[in-house]
Order: C-alpha cells, then structure tokens, then sequence
C-alpha cells in the first residue's frame, strides 16, 4: 500500500504539477544549503579574537544551537501546516510557548529567581519536556476522540488554554519580586546563546529521531495535503497520520523550547519562505529547505547582529519580529484577495 500510495501522492499533488521547470526544487535546495552552510563556517570564524581552539567550542555551542533551533521549529512547523491545511498558523497556537511560560513563572513563584540558575541542567530539560509532551499528548488523544479527528476543535481549545496559561502567567508575574521577575524575563527570550554544550547530544539524538520519523512518512504527509476525504480514499490513515504528526510537533517545540527558550514566529517564517523558495509542495524538498533557510537565517543574523551592530543577543528578538510582520501581511492579503 505504501508504494501505491507514494505513487498516488506523487502524482495527484496539484503543487507538484505546478512546480517551476526553469529552477528545480533539488538545485534550490542546494543554493540554500550551500548559503547556510557558508553562513555556518562564517560564524566559527570571523573576527575571532586569541587562540582559535579556546573559541572554537563556544562558537560551536552556538552553532549547535543554531541548527537544533532550526531544525525543530522547521520541521514542526511544516508538518504542522500539513496536517491542519492551513498555512498562517504556528504551532505556538497550541499553547506551548504559553505552557513553558506558565511553568518558569510557578517555579520561580514557588521557589525564587534564584531556583531558575540552581536548577538548570540536563534533568530540568527533560522534565519540562516530558512535561509538556505528555500534556499535548493526553490533550490531542482525547480531543480527536471526542470531536471524530476534527482538528478545528483541537485548535480553538489550544486557543483558549493558551489564554487561561497567559492570563495566570501574567497574574503571578505581577506579584513577583522585582528581582525575581527581572531573573524571569531572562529565561521568557529565545536565548541561543545559552544553549548548554552538555545538552547538544541529547538533542542531536532526538531530533535524528523524530526526523527519521518525518522523513520515512514524507510521502504519506503530501497525501494528507489532500485533506481528510481526499487521503482516506486513496487508503492513508488520516487519523492515525494526525495525531503522529502532532507527537512530532510536541516533541519537537517542547524541546526546542525547553532548550533555547520561546521562538513564536521563527518556525511560520522558515516555512513560508520555504514554500517560496521549494517551488513544489512535496515535503522531501520542503522539509529540508526549510530547515536549511531557518539555518541561514539564524547564522545570518548571528553575523550582522554581532560584527555590525554589537548586538548578537537581539538575534531572536529581530527574528520574532520579522516573522509577526510576515505573518500578519499574510494574514491581511489572504483577507484582501477573499
């Protein structure tokens, strides 16, 4: 059936039959790949100052950092856009980055500012991420049971309980100590630069595996393109696909979250610049460029915050910035041409 199915996908994608003969997808990827990777041996290099070898593995922390980042919110948010059939949508719309909030904002409510550098390591890691993973689990199992594998539902209750997450975030915030709120707001910014170099493996290791997972079922996810009615009739499990895709993006996001702190608009802006760029709908083109346009994007910015404007902690915060004026210019066209 899967061969069958391949074969199906591959040839009633409507993008696929639209997609440019003058530049391929494969030559496109490799333009890009080429850029991020040149961008990558740029900021191992450039500028630096005294030995290499006491540089190197503080600029090889972050580069590691770079593409964990880039990779997760890629990878989560293409799949993401695949399985709800909408593309101005983040998987933040779950309520993650509201999820992690909430979290910080009780430790440091329960314990002081302090808990935050005494308890950060490799157990804390995982613990928010299983956290948050098991959460999106037991939510997404027993909301497609209830409403039949209506992802609509699904959404509007990640809306609202990303609400009720921000609304008591912000009630405690308020409360907080000066000092202990100032510790907080340090740990609420997407922070690549510090990213520990101990927790590197672990995140290579899970992002390899929740990859090899994606990457095995790219041809099902471009028959879920189809939508629901379309993938049920030519024999994929739409369910079944729905909710591996949405472990996918928990993990994902819950890691990456976990690790480099909240990135909203990151993984929307490298996907959407993706599709441009792919010139074809087909997820074995748009799932690796859009992790390498995320990579050069990150490593990019890296550079030009750094060596022009001396401001390299800024990266993520331009970062979030560009991609909600992307966002919200797609959302005000797509409303235009209706």
């Amino acid at each position: 059936m899967p061969d069958a199915v391949d074969a199906s996908a591959t040839a009633t994608a409507p993008a696929a039959r639209k997609a440019p003969t003058d530049t391929r997808p494969a030559l496109r990827l490799a333009i890009v790949w080429a850029l991020a990777l040149a961008a990558i041996v740029a900021v191992l290099t450039v500028d630096v100052q005294g030995p290499l070898e006491l540089a190197l593995p503080r600029r090889a922390t972050l580069v590691g950092g770079i593409l964990i980042a880039s990779f997760a919110h890629a990878v989560a948010t293409v799949i993401f856009h695949t399985v709800t059939s909408n593309r101005i949508l983040t998987p933040s719309i779950i309520g993650f980055d509201s999820m992690y909030t909430l979290m910080q904002t009780l430790t440091v409510f329960a314990f002081g500012g302090s808990a935050i550098a005494a308890t950060d390591g490799l157990p804390k890691l995982i613990a928010q991420t299983v956290l948050m993973v098991v959460a999106a689990t037991a939510l997404y199992t027993w909301l497609l049971d209830r409403s039949g594998g209506g992802v609509l539902t699904l959404l509007l209750v990640g809306v609202v309980l990303g609400l009720a997450f921000d609304s008591l975030s912000s009630f405690i915030q308020r409360i907080l100590s000066p000092t202990d709120y100032d510790l907080l707001s340090l740990e609420l910014f997407g922070r690549l630069s510090s990213v520990q170099p101990d927790h590197l493996p672990l995140a290579f290791g899970v992002c390899a595996v929740v990859g090899g997972v994606v990457w095995m079922r790219r041809r099902r996810l471009d028959v879920v393109l189809l939508g629901r009615d379309g993938a049920t009739a030519l024999g994929v499990d739409h369910r079944r696909e729905l909710i591996v895709a949405l472990i996918c993006v928990s993990v994902l996001i819950a890691f990456a979250t976990a690790l480099a702190g909240p990135m909203t608009f990151f993984g929307f802006l490298v996907a959407t610049l993706a599709y441009r760029l792919a010139g074809t709908h087909r997820h074995a083109f748009v799932l690796p460029m859009a992790v390498g346009t995320g990579v050069l994007a990150l490593a990019g910015a890296q550079l030009v915050m750094r060596h022009l404007f001396d401001a390299a902690g800024l990266v993520t915060v331009i970062i979030e910035v560009v991609g909600g004026v992307v966002f919200l210019a797609l959302l005000l066209g797509g409303r235009k041409q209706r």
